[in-house]
């Protein structure tokens, strides 16, 4: 038998798939109610199992009917090859993470930095999260 949060994470995985999107935006206190479980048990897979490392950035808004947004930052159409920095920046543009201007300083910055793909992936991971903690404050 799977634990609650293989349960879980399978659950939010199933309906990006079954939605066809780069995103779902959910409730916790909703999700939790549908999936029998405690709203804490929802945060622990999301800041375990959805993270820049694993492909997803993760949102949360808090108050007034608040809502978690899962983003997967890997492209569909790369799940069987890993897309390089500069498709990824592509990707966000087009998901509206980020604006051209915002893609074209960062694809720059990356061009000029002395570190391998991985490496700039590495700081582009960073720079998201970064940009999406300055949203939330």
């Amino acid at each position: 038998m799977k634990n609650l949060a293989d349960a879980i994470e399978n659950f939010i995985i199933g309906e990006l798939i079954r939605e066809h999107e780069e995103q779902i935006m959910v409730q916790r206190n909703e999700l939790a109610e549908r999936l029998s479980c405690a709203p804490s048990q929802i945060s622990y897979v999301l800041n375990t199992r959805f993270t820049p490392e694993r492909g997803y950035l993760v949102e949360s808004r808090r108050g007034s009917g608040g809502f978690v947004r899962i983003v997967r930052l890997v492209p569909e159409e790369h799940i069987e090859r890993e897309p390089n920095a500069e498709e990824l920046l592509d990707h966000y543009v087009l998901r509206q993470m980020i604006t051209v201007r915002e893609a074209v300083a960062m694809k720059y910055m990356l061009s000029i930095m002395n570190v391998d793909e991985d490496g700039k992936k590495e700081i582009l991971h960073r720079a998201m999260n970064e940009m999406n903690n300055i949203t939330r404050r």
